[in-house]
């Protein structure tokens, strides 16, 4: 069987979109560094498409901690912003997290179960997980008001360009395109771009410094079960 890899953005999936691929979703500022950085410390994480979601879940699970926000704002009724740095500093991991964001997590919800949930913190890992076992694989950088943003870019390129030094062909010109846009970069590379202005604007830099802090330093993969992001030893 050919081995493929695609490079897309979006906000919401549907199971036609996957056509036989295996789907990860990226979303670096900030959802996936969350919820992978939350369930690597021992936190559940329960993501949500919207807030009418997210509170609805936290009715069901025992002192869930509300995390996330939407169009940038935190919602009312929430505990913490979608921080990975903040989050990382807390010490009740026993709480359940329920994570919002305005398109990370309604990506991870509609692509459905069996989506990987990958970000700069786990490229090795993920890259040997879809080499072993997946031959078609589809990397979605989450859409941001219509933009696949840089961040995003950059770890999909660099999961895809592992993948084609392990034989894998692009799908497209446009993985191919990104892929060569993003190879050799570094990490940094990204700054400057929207996401990093808004956490700037918004005095919330400590995210940055997290995310730049903490590349290929965990060796798991992350995938959601229709419900929950669950750690999967890579």
């Amino acid at each position: 069987m050919d081995r493929i890899v695609k490079i897309d953005s979006a906000t919401f999936v549907n199971g036609s979109y996957r056509d036989g691929y295996t789907l990860v979703a990226v979303d670096v500022i900030r959802s996936t560094t969350t919820a992978v950085t939350g369930v690597a410390l021992g936190r559940r994480c329960f993501p949500a498409a919207s807030v009418d979601d997210a509170l609805r879940l936290a009715e069901s699970l025992d002192d869930p901690l509300l995390v996330g926000e939407s169009e940038g704002s935190m919602p009312d009724g929430f505990d913490l912003t979608n921080s990975p740095a903040q989050l990382a500093e807390r010490d009740d991991k026993e709480r359940p997290m329920v994570l919002l964001s305005t398109s990370g997590t309604r990506l991870i919800t509609s692509a459905g179960r069996g989506v990987y949930v990958a970000c700069l913190r786990n490229l090795r890992a993920q890259v040997n997980e879809l080499d072993r076992h997946h031959p078609r694989v589809l990397l979605v950088g989450a859409a941001t008001r219509g933009e696949f943003r840089e961040e995003d870019q950059l770890c999909c390129a660099r999961i895809a360009a592992a993948l084609l030094d392990r034989g894998y062909e692009p799908a497209d010109e446009e993985t191919e395109a990104i892929v060569d846009r993003w190879r050799g970069c570094p990490t940094d590379a990204f700054v400057g771009g929207g996401s990093t202005q808004y956490l700037r604007r918004t005095g919330q830099l400590h995210d940055l410094e997290f995310i730049l802090g903490c590349v290929d330093d965990l060796d798991d993969v992350f995938v959601f079960d229709g419900a929950e992001i669950l750690r999967n030893g890579s």
